[in-house]
This record gives structure tokens, sequence and C-alpha cells, in this order.
């Protein structure tokens, strides 16, 4: 489905980010984000939903697919800035934000930093950047980088890609993807993504949000605080993804793609 799309390369704090575009010049724009330790390619079941009708940009993120190296100083903001300067770079001002995870995490910040250039967000598999953690919650969050440290890598990216999806050619799919990124790699961007979590009282996105979670993603606490999430914002709709994990797009794109194609029309 790519090949419908225009491959570019924006050189960049140390990386050739790579991404695609789409540009019918009067559509909207529909921006696609990926997880931490996929690509672009995690898309591809969600293309057909809004190319059509929709401008669409994706890529691989710094440290991810074919944009290496990682650079020496990875986070949330960096993936932020990288994004905006593609987007200036390409005559973006405003779009609906569609993001799996980290790509979840970093939409967010892009709706809490830069709210005049969002127009809708879908945030599948993603806990709340600004909601306040419980203290077991921050305990478990202190752990994790001597717990990813103490791990082999074969046994973490299996844990990793079983925690992430249940179908077998899903679960291909991310241990290629894993693979090729490495654990010194991996660490880091797991880590930073962790970090971009900050609590702020009182907060709320109030764009029109699609929330999404697979029914068996037991990953931190996506599940769990979902529906108080999706109570605190003023127009969103909460959907639980049936036979789906932690990508619950990739699970189950059927039921997906009817969800996101309502969302998207007006």
């Amino acid at each position: 489905m790519t090949s419908n799309l225009r491959e570019k390369v924006l050189a960049k704090d140390g990386c050739n980010i790579h991404y695609w575009v789409s540009n019918k010049r009067k559509s909207s724009w529909v921006v696609f984000l990926h997880g931490a330790g996929a690509d672009h390619n995690m898309f591809n079941e969600q293309l057909p939903i809004v190319s059509e009708e929709f401008n669409l940009l994706m890529w691989d993120a710094r440290g991810h697919g074919l944009s290496r190296p990682l650079g020496k100083n990875f986070s949330v903001k960096l993936l932020l800035d990288d994004l905006i300067e593609i987007m200036n770079k390409e005559g973006i001002e405003k779009a609906t934000f569609v993001g799996q995870s980290m790509g979840g995490n970093a939409t967010q910040e892009m709706a809490f930093y830069h709210p005049d250039k969002v127009e809708k967000l879908v945030l599948i598999g993603c806990t709340c950047n600004t909601m306040r953690l419980t203290g077991l919650e921050r305990f478990y969050l202190k752990l994790t980088p001597m717990l990813i440290q103490m791990y082999p890598w074969k046994k973490l990216v299996n844990t990793s890609v079983k925690a992430s999806a249940l179908k077998p050619d899903v679960q291909q799919y991310l241990t290629k993807a894993l693979d090729s990124i490495g654990k010194k790699d991996f660490s880091r961007i797991f880590l930073a993504t962790a970090a971009c979590l900050h609590y702020e009282k009182g907060y709320n996105i109030n764009k029109p949000l699609l929330l999404v979670y697979g029914e068996h993603d037991h990953t931190g606490n996506i599940k769990k605080i979902a529906s108080s999430w999706a109570a605190s914002e003023s127009d969103c709709r909460l959907i639980e993804i049936a036979d789906a994990s932690h990508c619950a797009h990739q699970d189950n794109p059927l039921q997906f793609n009817a969800v996101f194609r309502s969302f998207m029309t007006p």
C-alpha cells in the first residue's frame, strides 16, 4: 500500500528520518504514528480506509525501520520536534493523529503543546500522559530499567511480542521489527517513552478522541484507566476491540477499521 505514497527523507539531529506522504492538496490530513519497536508497516491494514479521502503522512520514527541511527538524545519531545519539522516541510497545518502506544504518547504531547495542529486523535493501546500514577505504578516504573537490563534480548523480544499481539503474523512482524533495532536502542526508546509522562491536574485534551484498547491488553494500566480517562473527556468514544491485545488494530483490523471509519466520517 505504501507504493501509492511518496517516500521522502529528513536529515535531522544525526538521523535520516524516512517518511511517506500522499498529498491531494485540498483534503484533510491523517498522520499515523507507530509504537515503540515497530515501523510504518504497522498501519498497512488501515491505509485503505483513509487513502481515498485524506492526505496521508506516516513515518519510521528515528531509531525505527529505515530511520537510523537513533542519535544521542532520543526522547518523545525530540520525536515531536521531528514531526513538526516534517509537517512544516509538507505544509501540514492541522491533522488527525493516529497513534499506537509510543505513537499515542507522542500524539498526546502534540495535543498538549500544539493543540492548534490537532483536529482529532485516535489512541490505540495507550496510557494517559497526564494522569496521576498510583504509588504502585510509580514503583513498577522505577523497576523497569533494571528488569530490561536483566532480560536476555531474545527473551525480552519474545515477552514483548506475546504481550503485544495475539495473531501469529502480527507477532512475526513485531519480532522482525524488534530484532532490527537491538537491545541497546530498544531499551533507550522504551525508557524515554515512559519518561514522557507528566501529571497535569485538571487537564483535558478537549479534542474529538477515539480511545481504543484490546480486550486482552494487559500492558501497564492501559485497560484499567480507559473508562475513567474517557469519562474525563468531553468528546470521547471508548472502544474495546475483541480478540485483540496491545496492537488491537492489527489483531482485529475488521472491528477496528469499522470503528475508525465511523469516527472519521462527519
